[in-house]
């Protein structure tokens, strides 16, 4: 009995070591005796994944916290330097798997500009009809959990509803639900047929009253707004320095989005408005996310209503794997592809960034060529990544329970966190 509590101590005083190793205006004097150190996760159904977070406790206030990420890491980026640029896609889906539609075009962008190639005018609007369907879905799973975490359970039930309905539409676009792989360098895996394109259209005409339903059971719940009315606050000029992002950043009142500061395929001759409040709290973030999801409404009737017929891959023969028809029917297709698939493509010698707004803020691939086959290097610009740097001070000084509505508020995904 006496070795147990012996090596329990041990463990208690290395893990404050470890505290005090990063972050060093916490003191930790009679921290054993006046204070607790919690080890949430990785395994915790409210860290949203595998996050660790090591929090110092003062009664049920946090004193201090260490969030861990790397419980997920797989490597990714060294992985697509063993890959060619066109393997390197299905791997896409598995970082923000919430959304891997989005990942799907972000990167490919970011390849066809190292490339030096534009896809067709089509491609370009199903793009961003994909990428707004990924973003509504990715924002009811965020809606479903937050309100599940602070206990309404009701709402993850008609958030996953509106989702599976978006599964049917990605089943019908893609042939897979989930995991899609569906862009391509210089196009698109297949084109959207007139029956998926009703489909979307029956879609965003009903959405729009059951994402009210959700807002009717929340807006004026005293429960839910207690819980995140002021919970988690963070300034503007904090959130900048710790670099958030996405609907996180512009609940501080910044109105940056890259749709509209960086425009990318056609969203620059689309109308929309950038959501925003000044709160800076959890309450703030779930109003702009919201008001997000109406906006992509917005987008998708207008991207429907001017979608253009015309071809959904660049004609670049070295470049873009050409279609089936035409490699079984011409030698030169065939060689093309032969020297694609075993190969890859042959990019200039250079560096390229290319970020897109995706559901979580800014997604970001930087590529490095030699001129090879495959990027001799890949990083990835992740913003779950950059949004919970900002989770140590968001909870320092608040109870327990609004760890999980905080966590819940930021929506990370430690897939592309981790990377």
């Amino acid at each position: 009995m006496n070795t147990l509590l012996q090596e329990t101590e041990t463990q208690k005083s290395k893990i404050l070591l470890a505290l005090e190793d990063k972050d060093t205006n916490v003191q930790f004097d009679d921290a054993l005796e006046n204070e607790m150190v919690l080890n949430m996760g990785p395994q915790h159904p409210a860290t949203h994944g595998v996050l660790r977070i090591l929090v110092k406790l003062d009664g049920e206030t946090v004193a201090a916290a260490v969030p861990e990420l790397g419980y997920l890491h797989r490597g990714y980026e060294k992985l697509a330097e063993n890959c060619s640029y066109h393997e390197f896609i299905p791997h896409t889906d598995r970082l923000d798997y919430l959304s891997p539609l989005m990942n799907n075009t972000a990167y490919i962008l970011a390849v066809e500009k190292l490339l030096g190639i534009e896809a067709p005018r089509r491609t370009k609007f199903i793009r961003v009809i994909i990428s707004e369907l990924a973003r509504i879905s990715s924002h009811c799973l965020w809606l479903g959990a937050l309100a599940m975490d602070i206990g309404a359970l009701t709402v993850f039930l008609w958030t996953f509803r509106e989702r599976e309905k978006l599964y049917d539409i990605f089943e019908k676009l893609t042939g897979a639900r989930f995991t899609t792989s569906y862009t391509r360098i210089g196009g698109l895996e297949q084109d959207m047929t007139d029956d998926v394109k009703a489909t979307i259209q029956q879609f965003i005409d009903q959405f729009p009253e059951k994402l009210d339903e959700c807002e009717r059971l929340l807006n004026r719940n005293k429960i839910f707004i207690d819980r995140t009315d002021g919970v988690g606050a963070i300034s503007r000029d904090k959130a900048v320095a710790l670099g958030m992002t996405g609907p996180n950043l512009r609940a501080v009142g910044i109105e940056h989005d890259l749709r509209r500061a960086s425009p990318y395929l056609v969203y620059d001759e689309l109308d929309f408005d950038i959501p925003t409040f000044n709160g800076g709290d959890s309450l703030a973030r779930y109003y702009v996310r919201i008001n997000e999801m109406k906006q992509c409404v917005r987008i998708l009737q207008q991207a429907l209503e001017k979608i253009p017929a015309g071809p959904i891959h660049a004609f670049e023969t070295k470049k873009v794997l050409p279609r089936k028809e035409r490699i079984y029917t011409k030698m030169e297709e065939l060689i093309h592809d032969f020297m694609i698939i075993n190969f890859g493509v042959e990019p200039p010698v250079g560096e390229v960034y290319h970020a897109v707004e995706a559901s979580k803020g800014e997604l970001g691939f930087y590529i490095q060529s030699r001129g090879e086959g495959h990027p001799w290097r890949l990083k990835i610009h992740s913003p779950s990544f950059m949004n919970l740097q900002s989770l140590a001070p968001l909870i320092q000084g608040r109870m327990i329970s609004d760890i999980v509505a905080i966590i819940g508020s930021l929506d990370p995904v430690m897939g592309e966190a981790d990377k």
